[in-house]
């Protein structure tokens, strides 16, 4: 769909673009695409730019890619170490950040109407934004990046739509969706009942001292989001006093308009993601699929790029992750090749590496998507002795890339807990 409106910030070398972008012909949706300055180098050449779509976690926005963006910029720009020019894009999904339908009445309104936020809606909108806004720019296919939420919706879309995707990168992905709660499918408006229920737990957790609280538990490092460091695209990495905005003040801002209350509500009560795209107009759906199903059958190469000390998804359920992947034996990619599959760990780094560990997740992440084919995604060196050690503004951390036999030796404890999540 067209874009409405546009603002840029600019720096001498480097340019983020806020727009949006219509979804299902009524609901806006905010976007930004972060490049190389056109002054330095020829946006308009299709036949080397390069596009990677960056997939957020639960309830933030763009704002949590920009130091990502503008690591991936940065180490781009260097002749030396990138081929190609690329051309980032992330956005809000509706119900989070700064998408929502225009007129929010929690649930009751003619624009929420028959409204479900679920990982069907979702991927439905990542489809459509890949085909009308990221196709049409380039003659390349999108490389996905999803971290948490972002990385199961992100593999759901390459099983779907595999011709549309270059290759995936799970960041922490979350192998599982909402709680698929009984007796509503999340459409609104909400019943009584689970209006309620999502009425006093999303008030709980947007307050903004539970927010830190979950913030502290996902980082390993409290000064990678309390306002230590600026956070935004043109200054990232500057530690002064009045500089930095914390993330949890962020986030909160993001929960403040009238349709909060409903969205929180209908995704606890969607159900999965289904196993190709529903037919919306005779409303009708295809049977469920499971992250890991949708794993065995992807026939795209996949990095696993994983914060080690994540809580929530262990190692344990990123060697799970790349067991399954391997195990693809029968899949083989559309040119008729065998998918790659690497799994890369980030020490001292917790379950959003794209936030606490951008200059590493750019360092791996860039030799990733320069490689050209199967085969050398396979075998180029991700992590090097050079490289292995990645200073961030807030501390150092460790790469080390994870073979197959230590993934498959997991404990017979470790297996049980990753059979549990997902």
């Amino acid at each position: 769909m067209s874009t409405v409106s546009t603002t840029e910030e600019t720096e001498a070398y480097f340019k983020l673009e806020q727009k949006t972008w219509t979804f299902r012909e009524k609901y806006p949706i905010a976007y930004e695409v972060a490049t190389c300055n056109t002054k330095a180098t020829d946006m308009n050449d299709q036949t080397n730019t390069v596009p990677v779509l960056l997939l957020n976690g639960f309830g933030v926005g763009t704002f949590h890619q920009h130091r990502l963006m503008k690591q991936l910029l940065l180490q781009s720009c260097d002749t030396s170490r990138a081929k190609s020019q690329y051309k980032i894009y992330g956005l809000d999904y509706l119900g989070q950040g700064k998408s929502w339908p225009l007129k929010c009445n929690d649930g009751m309104s003619e624009d929420e109407y028959n409204l479900g936020y679920s990982a069907d809606m979702w991927i439905e909108q990542l489809t459509n934004f890949i085909q009308q806004v990221i196709i049409p720019s380039t003659s390349h296919k999108v490389h996905i990046v999803g971290n948490s939420v972002g990385g199961y919706l992100g593999t759901i879309l390459s099983y779907r739509h595999p011709h549309l995707v270059s290759s995936l990168t799970l960041l922490n992905a979350t192998p599982v969706w909402g709680l698929n709660l009984p007796s509503w499918d999340g459409k609104l408006p909400a019943p009584a009942f689970p209006k309620r229920i999502g009425q006093i737990l999303f008030d709980t957790i947007r307050d903004i001292n539970v927010i830190d609280k979950y913030l502290d538990v996902a980082y390993v490092n409290r000064q990678a989001f309390d306002g230590s460091f600026d956070d935004s695209f043109d200054g990232w990495g500057t530690k002064h006093k009045n500089l930095g905005i914390p993330l949890n003040q962020k986030i909160r801002a993001c929960t403040e308009g009238n349709g909060g209350h409903a969205a929180f509500a209908s995704i606890l009560w969607s159900p999965p993601a289904s196993s190709t795209d529903p037919d919306w107009e005779r409303k009708s759906s295809s049977p469920t699929i499971g992250f890991y199903d949708a794993l065995r059958h992807l026939p795209i190469d996949v990095l696993l790029l994983f914060g080690t000390n994540d809580e929530w998804c262990t190692p344990a359920v990123a060697k799970r992750m790349h067991t399954t992947l391997h195990a693809r034996r029968t899949t083989v990619t559309l040119d008729g090749s065998a998918p790659s599959v690497r799994y890369i760990t980030i020490d001292n780094v917790g379950h959003c590496p794209n936030h606490e560990a951008p200059t590493a997740v750019a360092t791996v992440l860039l030799s990733w998507l320069e490689a050209s084919s199967s085969q050398s995604r396979s075998e180029i060196p991700l992590v090097s002795s050079l490289d292995a050690r990645v200073k961030e503004p807030w501390g150092e951390v460790l790469l080390r890339e994870v073979t197959i036999e230590e993934s498959k030796s997991l404990g017979l404890v470790d297996r049980m807990i990753s059979s549990m999540v997902g």
